[in-house]
């Protein structure tokens, strides 16, 4: 296959864009926004405007499996991170003082990865895309809808190209949406008489309220992450260059939760959470920072055992996105982007088989981390109504509380669950373990110590304070 348009030049777009051409493609990437990419982290931070990314400055992550991709597909961009203030962080630095087997094991490495705030990340990714022969990439240009050929392939469009919104006509082998959970690309297979794809979305139900703050070393990490604290759960994530965020995320509908934007109540909650409360001794570098309205959404490109068209493929969020608490979504996204590179590798002249194979090695391999983040989704912001409402919250899945109460205990049984958490195994991968089952059985019934914090009595003592 000889040229590809990639539409987004974001994180998986830039990063599909490389894999691609290291396999010899002549790629060219179209990206909305003009501004280009900025020299330094502190200007990436400080001055670049991304309009078309709405959660550019809301917290991100990049797990183990980005590195382990990065590392043997995109040498030297884990060293490029690095050189531009990003950290290394390692899950099994803080085990909780409940194991007592702290024994390494060989392949304790995998586990470690480098992280940073979204618009540093972007800047080295955009920087090495620029420095990566075979990718060209085209800013402020924007796409006005796809072109197709006359014939068709299996009775459906064949995509063969992109038109700017300046009316320029790019032709292409095949064409990539990699514009994020924002793509219009829907719209355009529609223009070109092809049916509707399966489409499932909902709003996730969340709102997140970040602030980011500067210090002369990172915060101790005491409790875990991601930690759900009843009516609210809060996120804590390192960043580069001595920066890190605190995210209170809380269910939409709760109207007394709002005043969280405040950042007096803001830190009041936090300081209420004894884990986590040293997480405020920083400089604040923003206001508390809002974001609600996240879809979730998934979209399959194969509907009755036929592609909707050929020549195109979504990757990343523009395919699938969920709720961006948990920090997979670069990271699945460069998961996916692997996957496409491999597909095409197999089937480079031949869209209809192409068509088929990619969505068949999507469903298999990564759909199932979005399905798994949706069902985690739901039971969460069913807990978070029923405790606002007064009522019981809804039962746990009582396969994954038993792994977690299980994971307080046992070494491997905690690795296995931060393998899930880090994209860097699937839980069925996890459980089909020799020994999981009966360590899983022999530790599941322990009762975890609770995280101290507000209930929602205290809660709202404290906003009305």
């Amino acid at each position: 296959m000889g040229s590809i348009v990639v539409c987004g030049g974001s994180v998986i777009g830039l990063c599909t864009a490389m894999l691609l051409a290291r396999d010899g493609h002549d790629v060219t990437v179209f990206e909305g926004d003009p501004a280009d990419v900025p020299a330094t982290p502190a200007a990436a931070w400080d001055s670049w405007e991304r309009q078309g990314v709405a959660q550019f400055r809301q917290p991100h992550n990049l797990f183990p499996r980005f590195r382990q991709i990065a590392d043997v597909d995109l040498p030297e961009l884990t060293e490029r991170l690095v050189a531009a203030g990003c950290v290394w962080e390692n899950p099994l630095a803080s085990l909780p003082p409940s194991i007592t087997d702290r024994t390494p094991r060989p392949d304790d490495d995998k586990f470690r990865f480098v992280t940073g705030r979204r618009p540093v990340v972007e800047a080295v990714i955009g920087a090495a895309a620029r420095d990566q022969a075979g990718v060209t990439v085209r800013r402020g240009v924007r796409i006005a809808g796809l072109l197709a050929a006359n014939r068709a392939d299996d009775g459906r469009p064949r995509v063969i190209g992109v038109r700017t919104v300046d009316g320029e006509d790019i032709p292409a082998d095949l064409v990539i949406d990699a514009m994020g959970r924002r793509t219009p690309s829907l719209e355009w297979l529609t223009a070109l008489g092809a049916p509707p794809p399966q489409v499932e979305s909902e709003d996730c139900g969340f709102a997140y309220y970040t602030r980011y703050f500067r210090g002369p070393q990172l915060p101790v990490k005491v409790g875990p992450v991601l930690a759900p604290l009843g009516s609210f759960t809060l996120l804590t994530l390192a960043g580069d260059n001595d920066t890190w965020s605190l995210t209170l995320f809380v269910a939409t509908g709760d109207a007394p939760l709002k005043a969280f934007r405040d950042p007096e109540c803001f830190s009041s909650v936090v300081r209420a959470c004894p884990l986590y409360a040293h997480w405020l001794d920083g400089e604040p570098i923003t206001d508390v920072l809002p974001m609600a309205g996240i879809l979730d959404r998934y979209r399959r490109f194969v509907v009755d055992e036929r592609p909707v068209a050929t020549g195109f493929a979504a990757v990343g969020d523009a395919w699938a996105c969920t709720n961006p608490s948990a920090g997979r979504g670069m990271s699945v996204g460069l998961v996916h982007a692997q996957l496409l590179r491999d597909v095409l590798r197999q089937h480079p002249d031949d869209l209809l088989s192409f068509a088929h194979a990619w969505d068949a090695e999507t469903e298999e391999k990564v759909a199932p981390f979005y399905w798994n983040q949706i069902a985690a989704d739901r039971l969460r912001i069913a807990e978070m109504h029923a405790l606002r409402d007064g009522r019981e919250p809804p039962p746990p899945d009582p396969v994954i509380t038993r792994l977690g109460h299980a994971a307080g205990r046992d070494l491997d049984v905690f690795r296995g669950m931060v393998e899930m958490l880090t994209c860097l195994a699937l839980p069925q991968e996890v459980f089909a373990r020799p020994d999981m089952a009966a360590k899983v059985e022999a530790f599941g019934s322990d009762v975890p110590m609770q995280l101290p914090g507000p209930d929602r009595t205290e809660l709202m003592d404290l906003l009305t304070a």
